[in-house]
């Protein structure tokens, strides 16, 4: 297996387990991660939200870490890159009002390279219009976002993957080991045990 470079897109309130999981996940199996917020620089932090889900009519909202990130956004050039994953929270709301975080985005999804985007990492790929004719899973609430930018939102339970050709989605992190296993797949990504 070739190891591949992959972009992050994060933020400040960028969903805990939704960073920190596929960074070090990605990772462990060799990849290349470059995990960069708009307006920061390796070195610079971004803190983090944990959604949990307890009973109430959405999720709560707690403090977590903070994510170092080690790549910095003004110096990223989506064609250096072989995939993309845009993790939840609520950093996809803002971030995806940044052009170049739209042009990024649109990069992959033209080339046609692996594409995974989990709870409301969808926002952004709605803002980038790259949802025409496409299935996607996304927390529900994004669903509404899906349908109107030209996606199909595909409502499946918090802990399965939806793929739909380069592109990986889930609702929420109780679906990482699926979210994971079937990006892996997409991205061609061979583990010898």
């Amino acid at each position: 297996m070739a190891a591949k470079n992959i972009l992050m897109l994060v933020g400040d309130y960028v969903e805990d387990y939704e960073v920190m999981v596929p960074f070090q996940a990605l990772q462990a199996v060799g990849h290349t991660v470059h995990a960069v917020c708009p307006d920061k620089k390796a070195g610079d932090k971004v803190r983090t939200a944990v959604h949990d889900f307890e009973g109430d009519q959405t999720y709560s909202e707690k403090p977590g870490h903070n994510f170092a990130l080690n790549a910095t956004f003004a110096e990223v050039r989506a064609e250096d890159y072989d995939a993309l994953v845009i993790p939840g929270g609520r950093a996809p709301e803002y971030i995806r009002l940044n052009e170049k975080v739209l042009d990024i985005v649109r990069h992959f999804a033209a080339a046609n390279k692996p594409i995974a985007a989990i709870c409301h990492g969808a926002q952004v790929l709605a803002a980038a219009g790259v949802l025409e004719g496409r299935s996607c899973s996304a927390y529900p609430a994004v669903g509404p976002d899906v349908n109107r930018a030209g996606g199909r939102y595909v409502d499946i339970p918090s802990n399965k993957a939806h793929v739909d050709g380069n592109l990986v989605t889930a609702p929420a992190w109780p679906a990482h080991p699926e979210w994971i296993a079937k990006f892996l797949q997409v991205l061609g990504t061979r583990i010898e045990l």
